[in-house]
């Protein structure tokens, strides 16, 4: 039988990790779940602003927006997603995300690594 906090984790047990667009909280990867085969995790994208345009080299990436909205570049392409959208980014591909509501954009994020790696591709300060 497997202990359960290696399967098991709680948001408010986990640590949010603030940038200047809003913050990251990291539920499951190699580093919190010792045997974890993806990451997940939970981001926050306060209003008006959006991170940087950035892309992951040895995974894909799901979006799926819970509340808020938000403009989604992807490669050269914009879509518009509300609560209930998801959106797929190939691995490699070049992406950001803008808050466009008065509210906090709030999506869950899903990497098909345990190791997310990201290469950013502007200033992290973006608004």
């Amino acid at each position: 039988m497997m202990e359960q906090d290696t399967v098991c984790a709680q948001l408010a047990d986990r640590p949010a990790e603030p940038t200047a667009w809003g913050q990251l909280v990291w539920l499951v990867d190699q580093h919190t779940m010792a045997g974890a085969e993806q990451t997940f995790g939970l981001v926050t994208i306060y209003p008006g602003q959006r991170n940087a345009l950035h892309r992951h080299p040895n995974c894909e990436e799901l979006l799926y927006v819970i509340s808020g909205t938000c403009t989604h570049l992807l490669g050269e392409q914009l879509y518009q997603l509300a609560p209930g959208s998801v959106i797929r980014i190939p691995r490699g591909v070049a992406h950001w995300a803008r808050c466009t509501s008065a509210e906090p954009l709030i999506a869950a994020i899903s990497f098909s690594a345990p190791n997310r790696q990201v290469e950013t591709l502007e200033d992290q300060t973006v608004g």
